[in-house]
């Protein structure tokens, strides 16, 4: 007998979603609106240590407060907290430099943390079994925001490096764009992941691999604009051959991580669509690379590199092609999705298949150079 394979169970409310993201946004573009009283970061800094708890932490307890639906009493504890400590730390004479700064940009996190604690536990902040759901809370709370900062940090690195590629320079636009206002939305995202993680799957990396499909999705599709626009011109040297091949395979890892958060018999929704986004952009990426390799190839000619890049790239243009086709008949409702988690599992045989061919062929063929 043939034994059952388990699908955790993939049921996010899409409500719930669409609010959490909204507050995010909110969140990120919070951090950027002192910029439009000529208050920018570069020359305030104080400014933003003294204040960033307020750009920050009151989208979780909105969402919190939304979620719970909390009574009139509870919300009005919660704008009180926010107003007098906002009250308080704008009024207080803090000199430039002064040590005061410091220590409240410490201590006034702690403050307004506890009233996200006071929206989450539906204010029943008295009670220690909710305190101590509030501290577990906390706790799987920072490991989703450092993971998304890591995911944040791999995401913006292949875009840098990709978009090097045709020759623009992303470090202003990360500085003083990417960075702060991605660091500010994550904190709603990591939020929201935890509410959401236990309906989704037991596991970190496939929880994760939703949240940055869309975000790698729409970095390809701005490569690829930006791409056409500036008449697609390729710098394809080794180290960008290698970066785009790593890019697909991250793709890849995404979708199949993806497929192991959602049950085979469930419909399409809204999320295999972006699934089908990521995987044609990445196509398409992957056939500029290959275009690219080719041009290498006519002006130097072959090398063992050049030969094992070309290969791995018509490798998984061949899975990315498969599988976009694949997805649009499950999404078109002409197939199930059962042939999608088939054809991704089983191409993991070629892989290794093309990897044994490099390891034991290449060696002899280039005279073990």
């Amino acid at each position: 007998m043939t034994p059952s394979i388990h699908h955790p169970q993939d049921s996010i409310d899409l409500k719930e979603a669409i609010i959490a993201f909204a507050l995010a946004i909110l969140a990120a573009l919070m951090i950027k609106l002192p910029a439009l009283f000529g208050i920018d970061l570069d020359h305030n800094e104080e400014f933003y240590i003294q204040n960033l708890s307020f750009f920050v932490l009151p989208f979780p307890a909105i969402y919190f407060a939304w979620q719970r639906n909390l009574g009139f009493r509870t919300l009005a504890l919660l704008a009180a907290i926010f107003v007098i400590t906002l009250l308080i730390t704008t009024l207080y004479p803090l000199l430039k430099g002064d040590d005061s700064i410091v220590l409240l940009a410490i201590h006034l996190p702690i403050i307004l943390w506890m009233a996200v604690g006071v929206a989450y536990t539906s204010g029943h902040w008295n009670r220690s079994y909710n305190r101590m759901n509030f501290i577990r809370f906390s706790g799987e709370f920072f490991i989703y925001y450092v993971l998304i900062g890591l995911g944040g940090g791999v995401l913006t690195g292949f875009m840098g490096l990709i978009f090097g590629t045709i020759g623009i320079d992303i470090e202003p636009f990360f500085e003083s764009w990417l960075l702060p206002c991605g660091a500010s939305g994550a904190v709603l995202i990591a939020a929201w992941l935890v509410e959401t993680r236990n309906n989704l799957s037991g596991n970190f990396a496939p929880v994760l691999a939703r949240l940055f499909s869309p975000l790698f999705a729409i970095m390809l599709i701005l490569f690829l604009g930006t791409l056409v626009w500036s008449g697609g011109s390729l710098i394809m040297e080794r180290n960008i051959l290698i970066t785009f091949d790593m890019l697909l395979v991250v793709v890849l890892g995404l979708c199949l991580y993806s497929i192991s958060a959602r049950n085979t018999d469930d419909s399409a929704g809204l999320f295999d669509v972006v699934q089908v986004i990521l995987v044609i952009s990445a196509l398409l990426a992957d056939a500029a690379a290959l275009w690219g390799i080719s041009e290498r190839i006519a002006d130097f000619g072959f090398t063992q590199n050049r030969i094992a890049a070309l290969g791995l790239n018509m490798i998984l243009l061949v899975n990315l092609a498969w599988s976009a086709v694949l997805y649009i008949r499950f999404i078109s409702g002409t197939s199930s999705f059962a042939p999608v988690e088939k054809w991704q599992t089983g191409y993991l045989d070629v892989y290794v298949a093309w990897a044994v061919i490099v390891v034991i062929l290449f060696p002899p063929l280039f005279g073990f150079t």
